[in-house]
């Protein structure tokens, strides 16, 4: 129970790495606010996380994360709903593929209010916060193309990179208010998109990877669990890969 009685906000929590964070967070005794793009996607979710454990203290919203006023008013409402605010996951994201050429300007806008503005103003939130309680844990969501690039689709490793950024000054900046702030940076992992590939393609990126496996949302999960713990109480301003030493 390495969460127990702590209160966590996880971005993006509907599917995929986010929602294996809420999972491994309520097994360790947190109690959770599940953020998602949608009502109907965050409901789902609730219910599958309340049909594997009832007891689970766990509920949704759907703000427009860019929207700094609706961001604030929910977090204060999970604040006073769970009693305090202590751990914040940044996890919601969005990518794209497209040659610089083809590359729309307004998606490239899109991206960076997803993926750079709304960390920003969930982190400015949870930071107002949990500087009065005495202290908590921003967490982001990185990637492994935020240290080597990609070969189309600019706008995500730039957003990540903007991140890392993010991430290692606000871990400077609030290291006196007692707020660790870290990332985590995932290479390939078996989310919807990769799950959706071809076998014989998969195979084909395991084999490139040395610990030749793709690797789980459990694994980004776990790396998430241990960076909101007292057990990194002394790790902030990091990016910790969780790619198996993958090399693109």
């Amino acid at each position: 129970m390495l969460l127990k009685d702590k209160t966590a906000v996880v971005t993006g929590g509907t599917r995929g790495i986010g929602l294996a964070v809420v999972k491994t967070y309520l097994e360790n005794g947190a109690k959770v606010a599940l953020l998602g793009s949608r009502e109907e996607t965050v409901k789902k979710a609730l219910d599958e996380l309340k049909k594997e454990n009832a007891a689970w203290e766990v509920i949704g919203y759907w703000p427009v994360l860019s929207d700094y006023g609706a961001v604030k008013q929910t977090f204060e409402e999970i604040r006073d709903h769970f009693g305090s605010l202590d751990i914040l996951v940044n996890n919601a994201g969005i990518s794209a593929r497209e040659s610089i050429y083809e590359y729309d300007p307004d998606n490239f806008r899109k991206i960076m209010d997803l993926n750079v503005t709304a960390v920003f103003q969930c982190s400015k939130a949870a930071a107002e916060i949990m500087k009065p309680q005495g202290g908590g844990v921003i967490l982001n969501t990185s990637s492994m193309v935020s240290l080597y690039g990609q070969p189309a689709g600019v706008g995500y490793p730039a957003s990540k990179f903007a991140v890392n950024g993010l991430t290692k000054s606000l871990a400077r900046e609030l290291g006196r208010d007692h707020i660790r702030v870290n990332a985590v940076a995932p290479g390939v992992i078996r989310t919807d998109m990769v799950a959706a590939l071809p076998k014989e393609m998969v195979d084909r990126l395991a084999a490139s990877i040395p610990l030749g496996r793709v690797g789980e949302p459990q694994d980004v999960a776990n790396a998430f669990l241990f960076l909101a713990s007292d057990l990194a109480g002394y790790v902030t301003g990091a990016v910790l890969s969780v790619d198996g030493a993958t090399m693109t």
